[in-house]
């Protein structure tokens, strides 16, 4: 079913009291009634977010004041890392609690390549799947998202309703994502026509102006989506809840309204993006870029005033953070990365090696903090090694629900807690087929890198001491021999056959040392 342009604020309102009937109808009938002493969850997942592009993380240009303010309220850590070095499979890590050696979905792969019958969306998650969202509803919790999904097509067993979401409502495929002003967003397995003119994400415009006013619709998306997730604090109030808050920002295509990009300074960009780098030109792709995750804090800041607003805030636990690093560098014009964005001017990975893509530490450390005022100390700083394997376990210690078996992380409660500053954990792990076949494993501060897994020729081992040598800048390959049979063990014992994302580990090649 399809909603029609005209009608999207009657459709937004009645949509609103229809929610908040149904939502009563299925908490009036929940057996979970001791759920009401629980805290709710606020998970909010930026997308391509770098480690240092929070001014908790040192960055001096973009102004990030809610999210900053999260911080000093609460526990930023200085070594999270993502599920995966791109979208789909670090979600899919997120909401299983499996690393990629034992995740369903390794990479990006879109679902018509299998299932012909989809022309949008991810490869699913199967039925078999036990998603986060699912225990948190087996729980009686009222589960929501808002923003992007990426891990099964509307109808496949895959879509977030039935992976455990009683609302979705936004992007249910990446590629789609990557406009802004789409022609229509899911509401469940409705979509809602937002744009009768939509703009693609892609275009190039080698010579003659380029404006802003080119590649602006009639609604931008991020905007719709925040007002829905208010939408679903201010009906879900008076019982416990699970709100994911997967935003778009900042992938690219960068296209943000006029009125968000010209507040950042015009002397910034001394030069035009005309689409040299894929996705859409831009006059301004500095400020552009700023604006975008200037624009996200703003969302954040939105959802604590929803919070505070209904006097929610003392039991709502928020955690934010990002899907994998920045965007990584282009091919067609070196003065820039993909899209237009300028990551050295900004200083996106501070000065940790790679990008998104990439296992290295630019690709997959990300910012985090988490705050719950009462529980987790204001201004608290962990340096715990920690990743998105961990928070399903962590969220199941916390609110004492029973977590399915065979978990891959361990639980970060204890710290979060200030009970201890670190706890034992096993050894991290990264299966990665894209971007030419990579694995990265993290063993106490010690990491092992592979690349080329996918070429006739794989790469050597590395190995790098992230204690003292963060950016990866020194291969200690050649002392550490007992380091390497170590990992190659944990590669035999931790990585599952997987047809649709498939890895040569070659452990037994020629050149394996």
């Amino acid at each position: 079913m399809v909603s029609s342009p005209t009608a999207q604020s009657f459709a937004f309102h009645f949509f609103r009291c229809c929610w908040g009937m149904l939502l009563i109808l299925h908490l009036a009938t929940s057996a979970a009634t001791a759920a009401e002493e629980r805290f709710n969850v606020v998970f909010i997942l930026a997308d391509d977010l770098g480690w240092g592009e929070l001014g908790c993380y040192g960055q001096e240009k973009i102004p990030t004041p809610n999210i900053d303010s999260l911080a000093r309220e609460g526990m930023r850590f200085t070594q999270h890392y993502s599920g995966a070095p791109v979208c789909a499979p670090s979600r899919c890590v997120l909401m299983t609690g499996k690393h990629s050696g034992h995740a369903e979905i390794r990479g990006n792969q879109q679902a018509k390549v299998l299932f012909p019958e989809f022309s949008e969306g991810q490869h699913p998650l199967s039925a078999a799947a036990k998603t986060l969202a699912e225990t948190f509803q087996e729980h009686g919790y009222v589960t929501g998202a808002m923003g992007k999904w990426g891990l099964g097509p509307v109808g496949s067993t895959g879509d977030p309703n039935r992976q455990g979401f009683d609302l979705f409502f936004g992007y249910n495929c990446q590629a789609v994502a990557h406009s802004y002003y789409p022609r229509a967003l899911w509401r469940n397995n409705q979509q809602v026509v937002i744009n009768s003119r939509p703009i693609p994400s892609r275009a190039q415009k080698p010579e003659g102006e380029v404006r802003i006013e080119d590649y602006v619709g009639e609604e931008y998306a991020p905007r719709r989506m925040i007002a829905e997730a208010e939408a679903f604090i201010d009906v879900s109030r008076d019982r416990p809840f699970f709100l994911y808050l997967p935003f778009i920002e900042p992938h690219v295509a960068m296209h943000p309204p006029r009125d968000i990009v010209d507040p950042f300074p015009a002397d910034w960009d001394k030069e035009v993006y005309r689409g040299e780098n894929s996705y859409l030109p831009h006059p301004r792709p500095r400020a552009a870029y700023a604006s975008m995750i200037a624009d996200l804090d703003r969302h954040v800041g939105r959802i604590l005033a929803k919070l505070k607003e209904h006097r929610l805030e003392q039991r709502t636990l928020v955690i934010f953070t990002s899907d994998n690093g920045t965007t990584h560098a282009g091919n067609g014009n070196p003065r820039f990365h993909v899209g237009g964005v300028d990551a050295k001017f900004f200083e996106s990975t501070r000065s940790l090696r790679g990008y998104k893509g990439s296992v290295y530490e630019g690709g997959i450390r990300v910012p985090l903090v988490v705050r719950l005022p009462g529980a987790i100390a204001a201004g608290a700083v962990s340096e715990m090694p920690s990743y998105f394997a961990d928070w399903f376990p962590t969220l199941c210690q916390a609110l004492s629900l029973k977590a399915p078996e065979a978990l891959d992380g361990v639980s970060l409660w204890p710290v979060l807690t200030g009970k201890t500053p670190r706890v034992a954990r096993n050894p991290m792990l990264w299966v990665f087929p894209e971007y030419g076949g990579q694995v990265a494993i993290r063993i106490g501060d010690m990491k092992l890198v592979r690349q080329r897994l996918g070429s006739a020729k794989p790469g050597a081992w590395e190995v790098y001491d992230l204690e003292h040598d963060p950016g990866e800048t020194t291969n200690r390959a050649a002392d550490h021999s007992a380091l390497l049979v170590q990992a190659k063990e944990i590669l035999r014992n931790e990585v599952d056959e997987n047809a649709v994302f498939p890895v040569n580990l070659a452990l037994d090649a020629d050149g394996d040392r």
